[in-house]
């Protein structure tokens, strides 16, 4: 491509490029390590709030190593789901590492989806028993089906249990487990049924400054691992409180939210997922602890992806071509 024209990739375009899981999981373990190692650039998100709950954020990262620079600009809104629209919207834009001219603009739907569920197997390989099979979700959207197809990765998951306080949300979820991944899979009449008795919990609905919780003190079990997509928005601060190992993807970013008032009464992570998958941090040492990770969704984990992206896109011929 000419130094004056971008490639624009819509969202079948980056769905077409064929990114698996396992090549997500290499391209996040090589970013968060040059994280790690002082070797990328990672200020924290900005961003504006139009409405209650909802938000547009500004996320910026350059990783040298990996040739990737640039900035996703993704919308959330708690309310889409009335209009038929998705939660979470926006687009990324890929830069020239040595001109910081735009290489590409691409929906960030499929990256943010993807990359979320990648860096919750991250920790989950870190903290999860391996033998884990019994699943439990509350939230059963995108990030509901994304992270339990990453979990199916390296656990040998047998049952899900589901709930959503749409009913028809969580019949719908349970199907397409049952048809379409080949397991074993049923509606919860309330939220307790998705957590009590699972070795791996993840919540993901919306995100929400003032929690609203649903999960307390006693439902998860001993030994279990929970992964909190949602800002742990429903759980309660004694059940966060409860955990052996709480964990975050990166410890700055997750004081600088409870700065602007996010996790009240939550304590501090005792490490993030750089440190984790260095090895600098212990992650599971005992059968009984339970663990919870607060991945917050980081730059690094879209920049890490972009770069693949737009590399195998030019490859196959996908998106089209803009002047600047």
């Amino acid at each position: 491509m000419g130094p004056n024209t971008l490639l624009y990739l819509s969202r079948a375009d980056v769905e077409a490029v064929g990114l698996d899981m396992e090549s997500l999981l290499r391209l996040l373990e090589q970013a968060f390590l040059e994280y790690g190692a002082g070797r990328a650039e990672m200020p924290p998100k900005i961003g504006i709030h139009t409405q209650p709950d909802a938000f547009l954020h500004a996320m910026p990262a350059y990783i040298p190593s990996m040739g990737a620079a640039g900035l996703k600009w993704v919308g959330a809104y708690p309310e889409n789901y009335t209009h038929g629209l998705p939660y979470i919207t926006g687009m990324l834009m890929l830069n020239d590492t040595v001109t910081g001219l735009p290489l590409a603009i691409m929906d960030c739907t499929w990256i943010t989806a993807q990359r979320t569920a990648a860096a919750t197997l991250l920790s989950a390989v870190r903290l999860a028993r391996p033998e884990s099979s019994r699943v439990g979700v509350i939230g059963c959207g995108v990030q509901g089906r994304t992270n339990l197809q990453a979990l199916c990765a390296r656990f040998p998951i047998q049952h899900v249990t589901a709930y959503d306080i749409n009913e028809e949300a969580a019949r719908k979820y349970c199907a397409f487990v049952a048809q379409l991944m080949g397991i074993e899979a049923r509606p919860a009449r309330e939220p307790r049924e998705a957590v009590e008795g699972c070795d791996i919990v993840i919540t993901a609905g919306p995100i929400r400054k003032i929690a609203d919780p649903v999960i307390q003190p006693g439902w998860l079990k001993p030994g279990a691992f929970a992964s909190a997509v949602d800002f742990a928005s429903c759980w309660s601060a004694e059940a966060v409180r409860e955990v052996e190992r709480l964990t975050t993807d990166d410890v700055r970013q997750f004081e600088a939210y409870r700065g602007l008032g996010y996790f009240s009464g939550l304590p501090l992570p005792y490490t993030g997922l750089a440190e984790l998958i260095s090895g600098a941090q212990p992650g599971r040492t005992g059968e009984t602890e339970r663990a919870l990770a607060i991945n917050l969704g980081l730059a690094l984990e879209d920049l890490a992806v972009a770069p693949e992206v737009y590399r195998r896109a030019l490859e196959k011929g996908l998106g089209t071509r803009l002047e600047l």
